[in-house]
C-alpha cells in the first residue's frame, strides 16, 4: 500500500450528513444537494491522534470557562516556525483573532480609514475584497500577471496603483490563494521595496504557509532580509488550514513592531477584541508538536490528487489549463477553450455535478476560471476529473 493509500484508508471520513458547510450547505450554497462537494477550502480528512486525544482529554475534563495559554503552547508555536521557516517568533508579538477574515478586517478598521486605499492582487482570495468594500476602505486593484502557464507580479502596475491612490494597507497572499503561486526570495523582496518607498503598511496572509511541494519553499515576510520590514509588517497565520480547524476560531497576528502592535492593542481595546479559543489553542499546540508525519501523509495525498487532474486532462483534454501548484490545496483551472458559448456553471455544476468555487469570485476577468479543492480523496478527484472529461466529448 502506498503512502497516500494508507493516509486515505486511515484518515478519510464521510462528511455528509454532519452539518458540513461544504456537504451539507450544496442546496442553499448552489442550489442542488447532490453535487460533488470540492469547493470552500477544508477537508475530508480526520485531524491527527494527537490533536482529536489532547481534544478528548479537555473534554472529559468538563470545564470550558476562561483560560490563559501555557507556556508550551508558546513554545511549540516558535519551534514550529523556527524549524520550518527559520525565523524567531517572539511572545509579545502574538496576538489571537477568531479566524484569518476577521483579522483582515480588524487590520483593516485598526490602520486606515474610511476612504483610505488598500491594494491586493487579484485573483485572489475573495473576502480580501469583501472586507475592504464592507468597511467602506477604497479597493485597488493590481492584477497578477498571466505569462508561460502561470501567474506574475505586475511590479509596474503595484507601484503605480500605490502611488496614483496613495495606497496605505497592502494585503498579501503568501503562498496565493487561488493562483498557487509559492513567491520567491526576489518577488517578495521586490514587492516590499516597493511597500518601503511609499510608507505602506503591509499585511501578509501566511494561512496556506505549510502546503507547498517540490522545490518551492515558503519565505514569511517576517524572513525577509532578516526582518528587514518588520517596521511595517503584520502576519497573519493559523492552524485552520494546516490541521482542518477552521470551526476552532483561532488564528493569529505576528506584529513584531512596538509601535504597530500599540495601535493594534488600542484598537483591541476599543472594539473587543478576541481571547484566545480554548480548543483551539489545545489543538493547535498537539499538531505542532506530534502531527507532522500526518502533514507530511496529507501533502503527499494533495499532490497525487493534483497530479490526477493535471496529467489526465493534459492527456484527455489539453484545452483546459491546469496551473501549477507550488502551494496551497487548491488547483486553479480556466475552461475558456472547452465552454464553446457555455457559462461556466452551466458546464461545471449543470453539466458535470460538481459545486467549486467560481472564478470570477477571486476577481473580474476570470469568469472561465474555476478553483477545486485537493483535500480530499482521490476517488472525488478521479469522478471529477471523468465528469469534466465526459462533458467536453459532449
Amino acid at each position: 500500500m502506498t503512502r497516500v493509500e494508507e493516509f486515505v484508508k486511515k484518515y478519510y471520513v464521510e462528511r455528509r450528513n454532519t452539518n458540513s458547510l461544504k456537504w451539507d450547505a450544496l442546496e442553499e450554497r448552489f442550489g442542488d444537494p447532490e453535487l460533488l462537494a470540492l469547493w470552500v477550502a477544508d477537508m475530508e480528512f480526520k485531524t491527527p491522534e494527537s490533536i482529536r486525544e489532547a481534544l478528548s482529554e479537555r473534554v472529559a475534563h468538563g470545564v470550558f470557562g476562561y483560560t490563559k495559554l501555557p507556556e508550551s503552547y508558546y513554545y511549540e508555536y516558535k519551534n514550529w516556525h523556527k524549524e520550518k521557516y527559520d525565523f524567531e517568533v517572539d511572545k509579545q508579538w502574538i496576538r489571537f483573532a477568531p479566524g484569518i477574515v476577521q483579522a483582515i478586517l480588524w487590520v483593516i478598521k485598526a490602520y486606515t480609514r474610511k476612504e483610505d486605499a488598500v491594494i491586493i492582487m487579484p485573483p485572489v482570495y475573495y473576502p480580501f475584497a469583501n472586507s475592504i468594500r464592507n468597511s467602506g476602505r477604497k479597493l485597488v486593484e493590481s492584477p497578477l500577471l498571466e505569462e508561460d502557464g502561470k501567474f506574475k507580479i505586475d511590479f509596474e502596475t503595484f507601484e503605480k496603483e500605490i502611488r496614483e491612490n496613495d495606497v496605505k494597507l497592502y494585503i498579501h497572499c503568501s503562498p496565493h490563494n487561488p493562483v498557487g503561486r509559492v513567491w520567491t526570495f526576489e518577488e517578495q523582496k521586490r514587492v516590499f521595496e516597493i511597500c518601503e518607498k511609499h510608507d505602506v503598511l503591509v499585511l501578509s496572509d501566511e494561512i496556506h504557509q505549510d502546503f507547498t511541494y517540490g522545490n518551492h519553499k515558503q519565505i514569511s515576510a517576517l524572513a525577509l532580509e532578516g526582518g528587514r520590514y518588520n517596521n511595517r509588517l503584520i502576519v497573519a497565520n493559523s492552524g485552520s488550514k494546516t490541521f482542518n480547524l477552521a470551526s476552532l476560531v483561532h488564528a493569529t497576528l505576528l506584529i513584531p513592531d512596538s509601535n504597530v502592535r500599540e495601535q493594534f492593542d488600542k484598537f483591541s481595546k476599543e472594539n473587543l477584541g478576541a481571547e484566545p479559543s480554548l480548543l483551539g489553542q489545545i489543538a493547535l499546540e498537539a499538531g505542532y508538536r506530534d502531527g507532522k508525519d500526518w502533514v507530511e501523509g496529507l501533502k503527499a495525498t494533495i499532490l497525487h490528487n493534483y497530479n490526477l487532474i493535471h496529467d489526465t486532462l493534459a492527456q484527455k483534454v489539453p484545452e483546459i489549463k491546469v496551473y501549477p501548484l507550488e502551494g496551497t490545496y487548491l488547483v486553479f483551472l480556466n475552461l475558456e477553450n472547452v465552454l464553446n458559448g457555455k457559462s461556466t456553471k452551466q458546464f461545471i455544476q449543470d453539466e458535470c455535478g460538481l459545486a467549486i468555487d467560481f472564478g470570477h469570485w477571486f476577481g473580474k476577468g476570470y469568469n472561465s476560471y474555476v478553483r477545486i479543492n485537493l483535500a480530499t480523496s482521490p476517488e472525488n478527484i478521479q469522478e471529477a476529473v471523468e465528469r469534466i472529461i465526459k462533458n467536453c466529448n459532449r
